[in-house]
């Protein structure tokens, strides 16, 4: 009996060892790729690195004729689009979730949680045909000109808003990269809502407070961390989508004035328009650093994130 059992616990300690082993080599392996892909990316990059300088950044130029980069526009894009997305997607997936968690009748719960989620198995393509087909010309003829006679003439924010209604532009990417990433952030909303403990939003409905008091007071102070991990997980699809910005932009590299009317372009659109048909030389290393600036930015965003849920947490600690 005692030799079985020593076999049996020797036989579990080397599986534990390979199960050890391996997930140790998987962590490795991310690592190794990550390190692969900065090193890659600045190789590439390195002639356009040299060229220009850290002024690659400030200059507005995109000359491939006369080998003239700069990564202003394609940044300005990227941040710009990203951050209408963001307030647009975040208020209208909260909507989202508190129906579906406090106030949806059951029988539609599920339905419509699901079309929700199938919403994010479209393909981009898919909604930059749409938005340039269809949405495009709707926000030029309806929605554009009342933006203007609105909030248009609105002293300093007006600015972002004048210009001719193309339809096309920063607002409008702005506009489908949120609907892109509304299912993304919702569903992470609801499922982190729906692991409040019954009893705490039991009590708080106890004592007299209202849907919204719960959901403010108790429900999102509760699930903060998995909150912020869903907008973060929005606005980093927001930074790395292609073919939707592609379609709607504009995809020039000329920017005349602050408003969203303009058309102007992304890192992710300049990426797809021109890699391509780039020549060898500093045309395809300045594309290259542009996927490495993006690359940066991505990283920059994953940090603050992380350092503000470890506040969060910290700020937790503290309170007695």
């Amino acid at each position: 009996m005692r030799t079985t059992e020593f076999k049996s616990s020797a036989s579990r300690r080397v599986g534990d060892k390979v199960f050890s082993g391996m997930a140790k080599s998987f962590a490795w392996l991310t690592l190794i790729l990550l390190a692969g892909i900065v090193i890659a990316l600045i190789y590439a990059s390195w002639p356009s690195i040299q060229a220009f300088g850290i002024g690659f950044l400030f200059s507005d130029a995109w000359n491939p004729p006369m080998e003239d980069f700069g990564a202003l526009i394609p940044i300005y894009g990227t941040l710009v689009t990203s951050a209408i997305a963001l307030l647009i997607a975040v208020p209208v997936s909260f909507g989202i979730a508190l129906f579906l968690t406090e106030l949806s009748p059951a029988w539609l719960r599920r339905p419509l949680g699901t079309a929700i989620e199938l919403l994010a198995a479209i393909p981009s393509i898919v909604y930059g045909m749409w938005g340039l087909l269809i949405f495009a010309p709707i926000f030029a003829q309806y929605v554009q000109p009342g933006l203007q006679s609105s909030i248009g003439q609105v002293p300093i924010i007006g600015k972002l808003f004048a210009g001719a209604p193309l339809g096309i532009g920063l607002l409008c990417a702005g506009i489908i990269l949120a609907i892109m990433i509304i299912p993304y952030i919702a569903s992470v909303m609801r499922d982190v809502f729906e692991v409040t403990p019954p009893m705490l939003k039991e009590s708080a409905y106890g004592v007299g407070c209202t849907t919204w008091e719960v959901m403010w007071g108790v429900v999102l102070p509760y699930t903060k961390t998995g909150v912020i991990g869903g907008v973060m997980l929005g606005l980093g699809r927001a930074l790395g989508e292609t073919m939707a910005v592609t379609f709607v932009i504009g995809n020039t590299n000329f920017l005349n004035s602050a408003s969203l009317f303009e058309p102007g372009n992304s890192i992710t659109s300049a990426l797809a328009n021109e890699f391509a048909e780039a020549d060898p030389g500093l045309h395809t290393a300045a594309l290259m650093e542009l996927g490495l600036i993006l690359f940066a930015i991505t990283l920059v965003v994953l940090v603050v994130s992380k350092l503000l849920l470890m506040r969060l947490a910290k700020g937790e600690g503290t309170k007695s």
